[in-house]
Protein backbone atom coordinates (compact mmCIF):
# COMPACT_ATOMS: atom_id res chain seq x y z
CA UNK A 1 0.00 0.00 0.00
CA UNK A 2 2.50 2.65 0.89
CA UNK A 3 4.52 1.83 -2.22
CA UNK A 4 1.47 2.11 -4.31
CA UNK A 5 0.85 5.86 -2.58
CA UNK A 6 4.43 6.77 -2.70
CA UNK A 7 5.17 5.57 -7.05
CA UNK A 8 1.45 7.26 -8.11
CA UNK A 9 2.06 10.76 -6.73
CA UNK A 10 5.02 11.51 -9.54
CA UNK A 11 2.87 11.85 -12.41
CA UNK A 12 0.03 13.83 -10.57
CA UNK A 13 2.10 16.08 -8.56
CA UNK A 14 2.56 19.87 -9.73
CA UNK A 15 6.25 21.04 -10.92
CA UNK A 16 5.65 23.58 -8.21
CA UNK A 17 5.22 21.31 -5.69
CA UNK A 18 7.79 18.87 -3.41
CA UNK A 19 7.22 16.47 -0.96
CA UNK A 20 8.37 14.83 2.04
CA UNK A 21 6.91 11.55 2.49
CA UNK A 22 6.82 10.10 6.35
CA UNK A 23 9.88 7.88 6.03
CA UNK A 24 12.30 10.73 5.04
CA UNK A 25 11.97 10.33 0.98
CA UNK A 26 11.39 13.70 -1.54
CA UNK A 27 9.51 13.72 -4.59
CA UNK A 28 9.36 16.74 -6.71
CA UNK A 29 12.04 19.56 -7.37
CA UNK A 30 14.08 20.11 -4.84
CA UNK A 31 13.72 24.42 -5.90
CA UNK A 32 9.89 23.74 -5.69
CA UNK A 33 8.02 26.84 -4.04
CA UNK A 34 5.82 24.62 -1.93
CA UNK A 35 6.85 22.19 -0.01
CA UNK A 36 4.44 19.57 1.55
CA UNK A 37 6.25 17.40 4.77
CA UNK A 38 3.86 14.64 5.83
CA UNK A 39 3.76 12.67 9.27
CA UNK A 40 1.37 9.95 8.61
CA UNK A 41 0.56 8.13 4.82
CA UNK A 42 -2.64 8.80 5.70
CA UNK A 43 -2.08 12.26 4.38
CA UNK A 44 -0.80 10.99 0.93
CA UNK A 45 -3.87 9.41 0.23
CA UNK A 46 -5.73 12.62 0.79
CA UNK A 47 -3.68 14.54 -1.78
CA UNK A 48 -4.13 11.80 -3.97
CA UNK A 49 -7.48 11.70 -3.77
CA UNK A 50 -7.87 15.72 -3.76
CA UNK A 51 -9.35 16.32 -0.71
CA UNK A 52 -8.09 19.61 -0.35
CA UNK A 53 -10.13 20.05 3.36
CA UNK A 54 -8.46 17.00 4.84
CA UNK A 55 -5.57 18.04 4.00
CA UNK A 56 -6.03 21.31 5.32
CA UNK A 57 -7.35 19.74 8.87
CA UNK A 58 -4.24 18.09 8.75
CA UNK A 59 -2.15 21.52 8.88
CA UNK A 60 -4.24 22.62 11.12
CA UNK A 61 -3.36 19.80 13.64
CA UNK A 62 -0.17 19.74 13.05
CA UNK A 63 0.06 16.70 10.98
CA UNK A 64 1.55 18.01 7.72
CA UNK A 65 3.78 21.07 7.37
CA UNK A 66 3.51 23.45 4.50
CA UNK A 67 6.41 25.63 3.44
CA UNK A 68 6.09 28.47 1.44
CA UNK A 69 4.53 31.67 0.35
CA UNK A 70 0.53 31.63 0.95
CA UNK A 71 0.26 32.66 -2.44
CA UNK A 72 1.97 30.28 -4.42
CA UNK A 73 0.91 27.64 -1.62
CA UNK A 74 -2.53 28.70 -3.38
CA UNK A 75 -1.32 28.60 -6.33
CA UNK A 76 -0.56 24.69 -5.88
CA UNK A 77 -4.15 23.84 -4.30
CA UNK A 78 -5.83 24.72 -7.05
CA UNK A 79 -3.70 21.83 -9.50
CA UNK A 80 -4.65 18.88 -6.80
CA UNK A 81 -8.63 19.73 -6.98
CA UNK A 82 -10.22 16.60 -8.54
CA UNK A 83 -12.82 18.86 -10.26
CA UNK A 84 -14.61 21.98 -10.20
CA UNK A 85 -15.69 22.40 -6.20
CA UNK A 86 -18.64 24.26 -7.13
CA UNK A 87 -20.83 21.19 -9.20
CA UNK A 88 -23.63 19.83 -7.44
CA UNK A 89 -23.86 16.78 -6.12
CA UNK A 90 -26.74 17.55 -4.24
CA UNK A 91 -29.31 14.11 -4.33
CA UNK A 92 -32.80 14.66 -2.61
CA UNK A 93 -31.79 12.43 0.51
CA UNK A 94 -28.65 14.98 0.86
CA UNK A 95 -30.91 17.92 0.39
CA UNK A 96 -33.40 16.37 2.61
CA UNK A 97 -30.65 16.39 5.54
CA UNK A 98 -29.24 19.86 4.70
CA UNK A 99 -32.82 21.26 4.87
CA UNK A 100 -33.42 19.63 8.48
CA UNK A 101 -29.48 20.22 9.39
CA UNK A 102 -30.30 24.19 8.64
CA UNK A 103 -33.24 24.60 10.64
CA UNK A 104 -31.62 22.79 13.80
CA UNK A 105 -28.26 25.05 13.19
CA UNK A 106 -29.90 28.55 13.65
CA UNK A 107 -32.02 28.79 16.92
CA UNK A 108 -30.64 31.52 18.68
CA UNK A 109 -28.51 30.38 21.28
CA UNK A 110 -26.83 28.30 18.57
CA UNK A 111 -26.36 31.38 16.14
CA UNK A 112 -25.48 33.25 19.08
CA UNK A 113 -22.19 30.13 20.25
CA UNK A 114 -21.27 30.49 16.24
CA UNK A 115 -21.05 33.96 16.10
CA UNK A 116 -18.73 34.05 19.42
CA UNK A 117 -16.84 31.43 18.56
CA UNK A 118 -15.27 33.27 14.90
CA UNK A 119 -16.05 37.08 15.69
CA UNK A 120 -14.85 36.42 19.71
CA UNK A 121 -11.06 35.02 18.74
CA UNK A 122 -9.34 38.23 19.88
CA UNK A 123 -9.73 41.65 19.22
CA UNK A 124 -6.09 42.07 19.20
CA UNK A 125 -5.68 39.21 16.82
CA UNK A 126 -8.23 41.13 13.57
CA UNK A 127 -6.30 44.01 14.31
CA UNK A 128 -3.22 42.92 13.41
CA UNK A 129 -4.47 42.34 9.76
CA UNK A 130 -7.61 44.63 8.98
CA UNK A 131 -7.69 48.39 8.23
CA UNK A 132 -7.39 50.73 11.54
CA UNK A 133 -11.47 50.84 11.20
CA UNK A 134 -11.11 47.06 11.56
CA UNK A 135 -13.50 46.69 9.02
CA UNK A 136 -14.14 43.30 8.47
CA UNK A 137 -15.97 42.64 5.20
CA UNK A 138 -15.71 43.33 1.37
CA UNK A 139 -13.76 46.69 0.67
CA UNK A 140 -14.55 48.44 -2.49
CA UNK A 141 -11.43 49.53 -4.74
CA UNK A 142 -12.07 52.41 -7.33
CA UNK A 143 -8.78 50.76 -8.81
CA UNK A 144 -7.12 48.12 -8.86
CA UNK A 145 -3.50 49.21 -9.18
CA UNK A 146 -2.65 48.35 -12.55
CA UNK A 147 -3.21 52.05 -14.29
CA UNK A 148 -2.43 54.25 -11.21
CA UNK A 149 0.35 55.34 -9.63
CA UNK A 150 -0.73 55.63 -6.50
CA UNK A 151 -2.84 52.13 -5.82
CA UNK A 152 -6.14 52.15 -3.23
CA UNK A 153 -4.87 50.94 0.17
CA UNK A 154 -6.95 48.63 1.94
CA UNK A 155 -8.30 51.49 4.98
CA UNK A 156 -8.99 53.76 2.02
CA UNK A 157 -10.71 51.21 0.25
CA UNK A 158 -12.77 50.56 3.59
CA UNK A 159 -13.68 53.89 3.90
CA UNK A 160 -14.90 53.56 0.03
CA UNK A 161 -16.92 51.10 0.77
CA UNK A 162 -18.37 52.57 3.66
CA UNK A 163 -19.33 55.52 1.79
CA UNK A 164 -20.37 53.42 -0.98
CA UNK A 165 -23.30 52.02 0.82
CA UNK A 166 -24.12 54.75 2.41
CA UNK A 167 -25.06 56.56 -0.97
CA UNK A 168 -26.59 53.96 -2.15
CA UNK A 169 -29.41 53.88 0.95
CA UNK A 170 -29.38 57.91 0.65
CA UNK A 171 -28.68 58.65 4.07
CA UNK A 172 -30.01 61.80 5.10
CA UNK A 173 -29.15 63.70 8.07
CA UNK A 174 -31.77 62.63 10.86
CA UNK A 175 -33.07 59.14 9.73
CA UNK A 176 -33.05 56.05 12.04
CA UNK A 177 -30.67 53.67 10.78
CA UNK A 178 -30.60 49.54 11.60
CA UNK A 179 -27.15 47.91 10.92
CA UNK A 180 -27.35 43.87 11.47
CA UNK A 181 -24.10 42.70 12.76
CA UNK A 182 -22.78 45.72 12.72
CA UNK A 183 -19.23 44.11 13.78
CA UNK A 184 -16.53 46.47 15.22
CA UNK A 185 -18.82 49.46 14.66
CA UNK A 186 -17.24 51.09 11.31
CA UNK A 187 -20.45 51.66 9.29
CA UNK A 188 -22.48 52.34 12.21
CA UNK A 189 -20.14 55.46 13.05
CA UNK A 190 -19.51 56.59 9.84
CA UNK A 191 -23.11 57.06 9.09
CA UNK A 192 -23.48 59.13 11.70
CA UNK A 193 -20.63 61.02 11.67
CA UNK A 194 -20.36 61.82 7.81
CA UNK A 195 -24.73 61.08 7.20
CA UNK A 196 -25.84 62.82 10.19
CA UNK A 197 -28.38 59.85 10.90
CA UNK A 198 -29.54 58.28 14.44
CA UNK A 199 -27.94 54.95 14.41
CA UNK A 200 -28.87 51.98 16.09
CA UNK A 201 -26.33 48.37 15.67
CA UNK A 202 -26.99 44.77 16.49
CA UNK A 203 -23.92 42.45 17.46
CA UNK A 204 -24.14 38.67 18.77
CA UNK A 205 -20.81 38.88 19.40
CA UNK A 206 -19.44 40.56 22.81
CA UNK A 207 -15.96 41.97 22.08
CA UNK A 208 -17.74 43.66 19.33
CA UNK A 209 -20.39 45.01 21.27
CA UNK A 210 -17.74 46.24 24.09
CA UNK A 211 -15.29 47.55 21.29
CA UNK A 212 -18.21 49.90 20.30
CA UNK A 213 -19.76 51.16 23.17
CA UNK A 214 -16.16 52.64 23.78
CA UNK A 215 -16.07 54.19 20.67
CA UNK A 216 -19.25 55.71 21.30
CA UNK A 217 -18.08 56.87 24.39
CA UNK A 218 -15.09 57.96 23.49
CA UNK A 219 -16.28 60.33 20.58
CA UNK A 220 -19.31 61.20 22.66
CA UNK A 221 -21.99 60.28 20.54
CA UNK A 222 -24.28 58.73 22.92
CA UNK A 223 -27.12 60.75 21.79
CA UNK A 224 -27.41 59.28 18.68
CA UNK A 225 -25.19 55.97 18.37
CA UNK A 226 -26.02 53.09 19.98
CA UNK A 227 -25.12 49.40 20.09
CA UNK A 228 -27.39 46.37 21.19
CA UNK A 229 -26.33 42.59 22.15
CA UNK A 230 -28.86 41.17 19.75
CA UNK A 231 -30.38 38.67 17.85
CA UNK A 232 -32.27 40.47 14.98
CA UNK A 233 -35.18 38.33 15.15
CA UNK A 234 -35.68 40.26 18.86
CA UNK A 235 -35.71 43.28 17.08
CA UNK A 236 -39.12 45.20 18.42
CA UNK A 237 -41.01 46.42 15.40
CA UNK A 238 -43.19 49.33 16.76
CA UNK A 239 -40.43 51.84 15.34
CA UNK A 240 -39.65 51.19 11.89
CA UNK A 241 -36.54 52.59 10.64
CA UNK A 242 -35.99 54.35 7.76
CA UNK A 243 -33.06 52.20 6.81
CA UNK A 244 -31.06 49.06 7.29
CA UNK A 245 -27.87 47.65 6.58
CA UNK A 246 -26.59 44.26 6.76
CA UNK A 247 -23.61 43.90 5.88
CA UNK A 248 -21.48 40.17 6.08
CA UNK A 249 -24.10 38.58 8.44
CA UNK A 250 -26.28 37.21 6.41
CA UNK A 251 -23.66 34.19 5.97
CA UNK A 252 -24.86 33.43 9.40
CA UNK A 253 -28.51 32.88 8.39
CA UNK A 254 -29.19 29.63 7.31
CA UNK A 255 -30.79 29.39 4.09
CA UNK A 256 -33.66 27.36 5.81
CA UNK A 257 -34.03 30.66 7.93
CA UNK A 258 -33.99 33.07 5.05
CA UNK A 259 -37.17 34.33 3.92
CA UNK A 260 -38.01 35.14 7.93
CA UNK A 261 -34.92 36.74 7.48
CA UNK A 262 -35.94 38.87 4.45
CA UNK A 263 -40.09 39.12 6.45
CA UNK A 264 -38.22 40.88 9.78
CA UNK A 265 -36.49 43.15 7.69
CA UNK A 266 -39.58 43.91 6.14
CA UNK A 267 -41.65 44.98 9.20
CA UNK A 268 -38.65 46.45 10.39
CA UNK A 269 -38.57 48.54 7.92
CA UNK A 270 -40.97 52.02 7.13
CA UNK A 271 -43.24 51.63 4.27
CA UNK A 272 -40.71 53.62 1.32
CA UNK A 273 -37.67 53.01 3.13
CA UNK A 274 -34.16 51.28 1.72
CA UNK A 275 -32.53 47.68 2.93
CA UNK A 276 -28.78 47.06 1.59
CA UNK A 277 -27.77 43.51 1.93
CA UNK A 278 -23.99 42.92 1.66
CA UNK A 279 -22.67 39.62 1.78
CA UNK A 280 -21.11 36.47 0.42
CA UNK A 281 -23.10 34.27 -2.31
CA UNK A 282 -22.27 30.73 -3.53
CA UNK A 283 -20.53 30.51 -7.31
CA UNK A 284 -22.95 27.20 -8.22
CA UNK A 285 -26.69 27.53 -8.30
CA UNK A 286 -27.10 24.00 -6.37
CA UNK A 287 -23.63 23.65 -4.20
CA UNK A 288 -24.25 24.54 -0.64
CA UNK A 289 -20.48 24.80 0.47
CA UNK A 290 -17.51 24.20 -1.44
CA UNK A 291 -16.57 20.87 -2.30
CA UNK A 292 -13.36 18.78 -1.93
CA UNK A 293 -13.91 19.30 1.79
CA UNK A 294 -12.87 22.59 1.85
CA UNK A 295 -16.78 23.59 2.89
CA UNK A 296 -15.86 20.85 5.82
CA UNK A 297 -12.94 22.69 7.09
CA UNK A 298 -14.57 25.81 6.93
CA UNK A 299 -17.60 24.84 9.00
CA UNK A 300 -15.00 23.25 11.62
CA UNK A 301 -12.40 25.74 11.99
CA UNK A 302 -13.44 29.10 11.10
CA UNK A 303 -17.75 29.82 10.46
CA UNK A 304 -19.74 27.25 12.02
CA UNK A 305 -23.14 27.32 10.89
CA UNK A 306 -22.45 29.32 7.53
CA UNK A 307 -24.68 28.52 4.41
CA UNK A 308 -24.26 30.17 1.32
CA UNK A 309 -26.99 30.58 -1.56
CA UNK A 310 -26.44 31.77 -4.90
CA UNK A 311 -27.64 35.24 -5.78
CA UNK A 312 -30.90 34.29 -7.43
CA UNK A 313 -31.58 32.17 -4.74
CA UNK A 314 -31.56 34.85 -2.19
CA UNK A 315 -33.57 37.44 -4.53
CA UNK A 316 -36.10 34.48 -4.75
CA UNK A 317 -35.91 35.03 -0.36
CA UNK A 318 -35.99 38.74 -0.76
CA UNK A 319 -38.96 38.93 -3.08
CA UNK A 320 -41.29 36.42 -0.92
CA UNK A 321 -40.69 38.68 1.68
CA UNK A 322 -42.10 41.32 0.20
CA UNK A 323 -39.43 43.83 -0.65
CA UNK A 324 -38.53 44.75 -4.84
CA UNK A 325 -34.74 44.29 -5.17
CA UNK A 326 -33.76 47.62 -7.25
CA UNK A 327 -29.77 47.52 -7.65
CA UNK A 328 -27.77 44.97 -7.53
CA UNK A 329 -24.26 44.74 -7.67
CA UNK A 330 -21.35 41.95 -7.81
CA UNK A 331 -17.91 43.01 -5.99
CA UNK A 332 -16.35 39.43 -6.34
CA UNK A 333 -12.86 40.46 -7.51
CA UNK A 334 -12.97 42.91 -4.96
CA UNK A 335 -12.98 40.63 -2.10
CA UNK A 336 -10.55 38.89 -3.87
CA UNK A 337 -8.06 41.59 -3.55
CA UNK A 338 -9.63 42.62 0.38
CA UNK A 339 -8.63 38.79 1.80
CA UNK A 340 -5.13 39.32 0.05
CA UNK A 341 -4.41 41.90 1.70
CA UNK A 342 -5.62 41.04 4.97
CA UNK A 343 -3.66 37.58 4.24
CA UNK A 344 -0.82 39.56 3.59
CA UNK A 345 -1.14 41.37 6.32
CA UNK A 346 -1.51 38.78 8.56
CA UNK A 347 1.88 36.56 6.89
CA UNK A 348 4.05 40.08 7.83
CA UNK A 349 3.13 39.84 11.21
CA UNK A 350 3.33 36.18 11.97
CA UNK A 351 4.92 35.84 15.21
CA UNK A 352 3.26 38.79 16.46
CA UNK A 353 -0.28 37.02 15.68
CA UNK A 354 1.18 33.86 17.91
CA UNK A 355 1.63 36.17 20.98
CA UNK A 356 -1.53 37.42 20.83
CA UNK A 357 -3.29 34.24 20.71
CA UNK A 358 -1.18 32.65 22.73
CA UNK A 359 -1.78 35.34 25.69
CA UNK A 360 -5.63 34.33 25.33
CA UNK A 361 -5.20 30.56 25.12
CA UNK A 362 -2.25 29.19 25.36
CA UNK A 363 0.57 28.50 22.53
CA UNK A 364 -0.67 25.27 21.21
CA UNK A 365 -4.13 27.25 20.68
CA UNK A 366 -2.78 29.66 19.01
CA UNK A 367 -0.33 27.67 16.58
CA UNK A 368 -3.96 25.88 15.54
CA UNK A 369 -5.97 29.21 15.03
CA UNK A 370 -3.29 31.03 13.16
CA UNK A 371 -2.33 27.80 10.90
CA UNK A 372 -6.19 27.85 9.89
CA UNK A 373 -6.55 31.70 9.62
CA UNK A 374 -3.69 31.23 7.37
CA UNK A 375 -5.58 29.13 5.13
CA UNK A 376 -8.77 30.98 5.36
CA UNK A 377 -7.69 34.59 4.11
CA UNK A 378 -5.52 32.71 1.53
CA UNK A 379 -8.37 29.87 0.03
CA UNK A 380 -11.08 32.51 0.30
CA UNK A 381 -9.13 35.04 -1.75
CA UNK A 382 -8.37 31.80 -4.42
CA UNK A 383 -12.03 31.09 -4.01
CA UNK A 384 -13.41 34.51 -5.25
CA UNK A 385 -10.54 35.08 -7.89
CA UNK A 386 -11.85 31.58 -9.49
CA UNK A 387 -15.44 32.11 -8.94
CA UNK A 388 -16.26 29.18 -6.96
CA UNK A 389 -17.50 32.15 -4.33
CA UNK A 390 -18.95 35.55 -5.05
CA UNK A 391 -20.12 38.69 -2.95
CA UNK A 392 -23.15 40.99 -3.62
CA UNK A 393 -24.78 43.92 -2.70
CA UNK A 394 -28.63 43.55 -3.39
CA UNK A 395 -30.29 46.87 -2.36
CA UNK A 396 -34.04 46.80 -1.80
CA UNK A 397 -37.34 48.45 -0.51
CA UNK A 398 -40.63 48.18 1.28
CA UNK A 399 -43.16 49.77 -1.16
CA UNK A 400 -45.35 52.42 0.34
CA UNK A 401 -48.00 51.53 -1.40
CA UNK A 402 -48.40 55.13 -3.02
CA UNK A 403 -47.91 55.04 -6.97
CA UNK A 404 -48.22 58.88 -6.87
CA UNK A 405 -44.72 58.78 -4.76
CA UNK A 406 -41.70 60.96 -5.78
CA UNK A 407 -39.04 61.13 -7.33
CA UNK A 408 -40.78 58.96 -10.06
CA UNK A 409 -45.01 57.79 -10.96
CA UNK A 410 -45.08 54.55 -9.25
CA UNK A 411 -41.26 54.25 -7.50
CA UNK A 412 -43.51 53.81 -4.25
CA UNK A 413 -39.87 54.42 -2.03
CA UNK A 414 -37.64 57.08 -2.50
CA UNK A 415 -35.17 54.91 -4.61
CA UNK A 416 -35.02 57.45 -8.00
CA UNK A 417 -34.60 54.55 -10.01
CA UNK A 418 -31.42 55.90 -11.90
CA UNK A 419 -27.56 55.03 -10.40
CA UNK A 420 -26.43 58.63 -11.18
CA UNK A 421 -26.56 59.55 -7.73
CA UNK A 422 -24.45 56.95 -6.35
CA UNK A 423 -21.60 58.10 -8.21
CA UNK A 424 -22.25 61.87 -7.83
Amino acid sequence: MIRHLASSIPSHLPADIALQLPQGQHLGQPDAPVKLSFSRWSGIARLKAGQIGALAEDYVEGKLQIEGAMRDVMRAVTKLLPGNPVASDMGWWSGLLQRARSLGAHTLAKDAAQVQFHYDVSDAFYALWLDPRQVYSCAYYRDFGDRSDTPTTLARAQEAKLDHICRKLMLQPGERLLDIGAGWGALLLWAAEHYGVDATGITLSKNQHAHVQQLIEEKGMGQRVRMELRDYRDMAEERPFDKISSVGMFEHVGRENMTAYFEKIMRLLAPGGMVLNHGITAGGLENRQLGAGMGDFIEKYIFPGGELLHVSAVIEHLSRAGLEMVDTENLRPHYARTLWDWSDALEARLDEARQVLAADGGPERAEKTLRAYRLYLAGSATSFEQGWLSLHQLLATRPSGDVRQLPAKGARSAYPFSRDYMYR
